[in-house]
């Protein structure tokens, strides 16, 4: 593995430079992962991609192929920490990524968007999955940001993926349910203020129920956002995903929550679009009570929905 300075932006790093503590439960996921490094290109010095992987719990019978899951924007593996016990407990392996630009991984050198992590996606993926004795076939699970990467991920390199699910993804091509008016934070003073405008931010975006903003929620966010090396980034006002989903050789599945503010009030729409998108059709589920970020604001009914697309 080569060590780039990027790759010293770990959660603990951050954490020290920022004057934070890392939550209890983020410390003690990470003490049972495994860390691996995949290329971002075929030269050793372009740099790495961090994935952090997880088994399936003691006794547990495996269930069919790795899960592989994509943060949103300004995130890193961390936005799938519920998510974590009860899919291991469910048997799936897990591989989650911090994509380029993200959380560990190093910036790709000219890269401003989700276009430009596609192929070393693919050559992740393969490499891991091949370097484990597997085939390089998954489950591949992408919210948000994360949700645009898995769709052209799928249409581009559909001999790596079984299933696509999409969980709160932009990119089809509707304009915005509500306007999300989020909160600069770098030019303020002092961290008090910092963490106040993250709770904006996170209330305002991310969670429907700002009362579920824990301390948890609000350290994981400010210590993902400061490692957001990519703050250009405009495909997710497009309709890309809309254009690549016809591709996509895989069955897809859709979750959202009811309260998304990027489709609050557009439902109908947005399961129309994507219905339309795909030959076979688009297994969708709409989450009630829930805003952007299901996952972390309602894991159990956000681990239902998805072990019920895995079965």
């Amino acid at each position: 593995m080569v060590a780039t300075a990027e790759q010293s932006q770990t959660l603990q790093a951050v954490a020290d430079e920022l004057g934070l503590e890392v939550p209890a439960n983020i410390q003690s996921l990470l003490a049972r992962s495994r860390r691996v490094t995949t290329a971002l290109g075929e030269q050793a010095d372009v740099g790495r991609m961090v994935w952090h992987g997880w088994e399936p719990a003691a006794g547990v019978a495996r269930q069919g192929v790795p899960l592989v899951l994509l943060h949103g924007g300004s995130g890193s593996w961390t936005h799938w920490l519920r998510m974590i016990e009860p899919l291991t407990q469910a048997g799936y392996s897990l591989w989650i990524a911090d994509l380029p630009g993200f959380g560990e991984s190093d910036s790709l050198p000219g890269g401003t968007d989700v276009d430009t992590m596609i192929a070393p996606l693919a050559r992740g993926v393969g490499q891991l999955l091949a370097q484990h004795g597997r085939s390089p076939v998954c489950d591949l699970i992408g919210f948000s940001f994360g949700g645009m990467a898995a769709g052209l991920l799928a249409a581009q390199f559909p001999e790596h993926i079984r299933r696509l699910v999409l969980v709160g993804a932009p990119a089809l091509g509707i304009t915005e349910g509500r306007v999300v008016r989020l909160k600069g934070w770098r030019h303020l003073q002092g961290l008090p203020a910092q963490m106040q405008a993250h709770h904006h931010n996170l209330a305002e975006l991310m969670l429907h129920d700002a009362s579920r903003i824990d301390e948890e929620t609000l350290v994981l966010h400010a210590l993902n956002v400061a490692r957001d090396r990519l703050p250009r980034r405009r495909l997710s006002r497009t309709d890309i995903l809309a254009q690549a989903l016809p591709q996509v050789k895989a069955s897809v599945a859709a979750i959202y929550g009811e309260f998304d503010p990027l489709y609050i009030g557009r439902m109908d729409e947005l399961q129309a679009v994507l219905q339309r998108s795909h030959a076979a059709g688009v297994n969708w589920q709409m989450l009630p009570g829930l805003g952007h970020w299901v996952q972390h604001e309602g894991p159990e009914a956000t681990t239902a929905a998805l072990l019920k697309v895995l079965a």
